[in-house]
């Protein structure tokens, strides 16, 4: 009797353990939080507000490598979508689309001359769209700013100033009324001694035709964009000693007045300089520079950093909703889904 009460006993002690461990097995398999995606580089926060623009799961894609140096994307709706970039040194603009194809759209792109020497940033650089959906193309090699028609012929839009060849024009973006923006630094020039204007300017191509210049006090004036209301050009200043971002009222005829300083990365040692940037429907700015994508508040605070693996050197929006984020960084393309769309062409 009292063995078969102990065997009882034992019976239902080893069945309560029983119990429990496997009440506690199933506390501790509760849901986890889901994991982050794996991508490639990362966002750096410096302000709450980041949260609005970037999602936690965000993640940054590598699309394609093996470029020599990636530039000027601008995303074309047609035939479902596809983006064009600039591969400066090869000469050519590429083209990417949805499912992973990259192919070369246009070749050469920038430069017709003679022979130049290997690595030459001499092909085309910024990429935008007119009214009628034709590609603009700035051409380094070549000096100007040309326009490719629908039959494939090229139009020139501006290859001199006041009859002297400009240096190689950079990054471009169009105003409603039709007039285009462009900003003519050296880079594209074989040897910079030949350049024939004796400044960097930031023009403006007027509706009808006319060249005008509008700004010549920056040093190295690189990417332009405009706020959601034109009222005010962005523009960088790609220059290593002075590595800034400068905004200008535009007046009703076009003019750029009243410059001032938007912010100030100088003493930044990473590396990149103020390259290309866009603006969303907010109002917030995305500029190319040291070691990302620097994403500011129309106030000018610094949100925070989009951080591919490569340093950008411009960016775009694309897909059908204009909320992801096309970067060109240097032999890689990349790309980032945001909350907010972007202005785009």
């Amino acid at each position: 009797m009292k063995k078969a009460l102990l065997v009882g006993l034992t019976f239902i002690a080893c069945l309560a353990f029983w119990a429990c461990s496997q009440q506690s097995k199933q506390e501790t398999k509760q849901p986890s939080a889901p994991s982050q995606p794996s991508g490639s580089g990362s966002v750096v926060e410096k302000d709450p507000d980041l949260k609005d623009i970037v999602s936690a799961d965000a993640k940054i894609e590598k699309l394609a490598g093996g470029f020599t140096f990636t530039e000027g994307p601008v995303w074309i709706k047609e035939g479902g979508g596809f983006l064009l970039f600039s591969d400066i040194p090869n000469n050519a603009i590429m083209k990417w689309t949805p499912e992973g194809k990259v192919s070369t759209f246009r070749k050469p792109s920038g430069y017709t001359g003679p022979p130049a020497p290997a690595g030459s940033f001499i092909g085309s650089n910024g990429l935008t769209l007119d009214k009628e959906g034709r590609l603009i193309i700035c051409e380094h090699g070549d000096h100007r700013v040309t326009r490719l028609e629908k039959d494939g012929k090229l139009t020139v839009l501006a290859d001199r100033f006041q009859g002297k060849r400009l240096n190689s024009p950079n990054d471009a973006v169009y105003k409603s009324d039709g007039s285009l923006y462009f900003t003519d630094p050296p880079y594209g020039l074989i040897d910079e001694k030949a350049k024939e204007l004796a400044f960097q300017g930031i023009y403006r191509i007027s509706p009808k035709g006319k060249l005008q210049l509008l700004n010549k006090e920056l040093t190295r004036p690189n990417g332009l964009a405009f706020s959601p209301d034109e009222k005010i050009l962005y523009v960088s200043n790609s220059d290593p000693d002075k590595k800034i971002w400068m905004a200008y009222n535009v007046s009703a005829d076009g003019n750029l007045t009243q410059g001032r300083l938007f912010f100030d990365v100088t003493q930044e040692k990473e590396e990149g300089l103020p390259d290309g940037m866009k603006v969303d429907t907010q109002g917030n700015l995305y500029c190319t520079g040291p070691g990302g994508v620097w994403i500011f508040s129309s106030q000018g605070k610094h949100l925070g950093t989009i951080k591919p693996p490569e340093v950008p050197a411009n960016c775009h929006w694309g897909e059908s909703d204009a909320k992801t984020l096309f970067m060109t960084a240097r032999t890689g393309l990349y790309r980032i889904r945001l909350n907010i769309p972007g202005i785009r062409p």
